[in-house]
């Protein structure tokens, strides 16, 4: 299918939109949790699970949706999320009751978990590898958008509507969405369909889905304690005794849900490895307002407010981190973004009660994420996998991601918690690590293909 330049801009817009809708779900819901737990007279464990419901349907989707939209096409697996999203969203919306509500927050996460992946396969099949990384760039600066104005957005509907309006407003939103891809998405799918893996499907769940339930319920104060709890340690070693079996069966597989084959690339290996620090260091920012709180004495409200200085970074960073690929390869990016983000979080172990130190820090991490999150790695992963492989290997990337955001938040909050609740030093610890493994992540960075080999991988796997 020949697209045009002028395609390809609706394409990222409808793209954009639809990662945006995601994006702000996750952005929005916060506001909202005292007058949902109000109307349904919860605690704060179960309130929790309003977010880890979510992360851990979602990790399990990610991987499946990539791998169907390499075998039914990007089209149909596109539209399959955002009616999933939607029709979650309007079990929210309605629920009467707090098992409900976590349902309808299950069926989002089946949806949402695709429709990343799925949209960055499509630009891989649609753009260019000279363009690529532009357009990857702009997907990433969503996350940054969806922080900035879902705060806004939820503070408005919540003054003149109830929280409800939230989740409604997918609705409309999604409904365009489906009419626009049914027009505008390639419908383009492979000639032959070999058997599908639902063994492996089946063992992935299996791994995946205890797995960060086991680690999402490590004790924080003692998590190796945790351990020894049945249902947290046991969770943990029954998803790592059936590794060895899930790679046994997809070894054997006639069209595995998660190419063996991947793995066989150093490329790929390295993006799947930096992933994981990536994700650590973005989770473990959530506690930077409990680091101005407990060493700067700011009101909870007040240390919010300062988390500006990373969004804004995010939304300036992403969409330059892209262009920037286009130009130079990814390489260069990747080890600055590294970079940026081990001397950011250095600055917020060392001085990071400084409000100088800590806003610098900030900006520094900010960037450095930005030169992660979203295009670069995505875009290693995309001049390596073939057509037939982009959405296994975007999902695989968006899991290993995953796993290091459930990681890096257990490890700072660990060692948060090992001091008393008002002392900043247990904060600053946690940072400093998450700088230091920053720091090893840039020199693994250094394996990384240089442009010219970048360029001559992804010409041979289009061709």
């Amino acid at each position: 299918m020949d697209i045009d330049a002028k395609q390809r801009n609706k394409i990222l817009l409808l793209l954009f939109v639809g990662v945006l809708m995601g994006a702000l779900d996750i952005a929005i819901v916060g506001p909202a949790f005292p007058a949902i737990q109000a109307e349904f007279a919860v605690g704060s464990r179960q309130m929790a699970w309003i977010f880890n419901i979510y992360v851990l349907v979602s990790l399990i989707s990610t991987p499946l949706m990539a791998k169907l939209s390499d075998r039914f096409g990007r089209r149909s697996i596109y539209i399959l999320d955002v009616a999933l999203f939607v029709s979650g969203s309007l079990v929210v919306a309605s629920a009467r009751s707090y098992p409900v509500m976590i349902l309808g927050r299950a069926l989002q996460a089946v949806g949402s978990g695709g429709i990343l992946p799925v949209a960055a396969a499509v630009i891989g099949d649609t753009f260019p590898a000279d363009k690529r990384g532009g357009a990857l760039g702009l997907i990433g600066a969503v996350f940054g958008i969806a922080f900035l104005i879902g705060p806004v957005l939820a503070g408005f509907i919540l003054k003149y509507l109830t929280w409800h309006w939230l989740f409604l407003i997918n609705l409309p939103i999604g409904l365009i969405l489906m009419i626009s891809a049914a027009r505008m998405l390639p419908s383009a799918r492979p000639a032959q369909r070999k058997p599908f893996d639902f063994k492996g499907v089946l063992l992935l769940s299996l791994v995946l889905g205890p797995l960060a339930l086991g680690i999402t319920g490590l004790d924080r104060n003692l998590p190796l304690m945790g351990m020894g709890e049945p249902l947290i340690g046991g969770a943990i070693m029954f998803a790592l005794v059936l590794v060895p079996l899930f790679w046994a069966t997809e070894k054997r597989a006639a069209d595995p849900v998660l190419q063996p084959r991947l793995f066989s690339s150093r490329q790929m290996n390295i993006a799947g490895l930096l992933s994981i620090g990536t994700g650590m260091a973005e989770t473990s920012g959530v506690f930077l307002p409990s680091l101005a709180v407990a060493g700067m004495g700011m009101s909870a409200h007040q240390a919010s407010f300062w988390m500006i200085p990373t969004v804004i970074a995010l939304v300036i960073g992403s969409p330059l981190a892209g262009r920037l690929l286009d130009r130079i390869g990814s390489k260069i990016v990747v080890q600055a973004g590294l970079l940026l983000t081990a001397v950011g979080f250095f600055m917020f172990g060392i001085a990071g009660t400084n409000m100088t130190w800590f806003v610098l820090g900030q900006v520094l991490s900010g960037f450095g994420l930005a030169a992660l999150l979203g295009a670069p790695l995505r875009y290693v992963v995309l001049n390596e996998a073939g057509a037939e492989q982009r959405g296994a290997a975007q999902g695989l990337l968006s899991v290993m991601l995953s796993m290091g955001q459930l990681s890096g938040a257990a490890l700072v909050g660990a060692i948060a918690a090992s001091f008393a609740p008002d002392d900043p030093r247990g904060f600053m610890q946690g940072f400093m690590l998450i700088g230091g493994v920053m720091a090893l992540m840039t020199m693994l960075a250094l394996g990384l293909k240089n442009r010219a080999a970048e360029r001559s991988a992804s010409a041979a796997v289009s061709a």
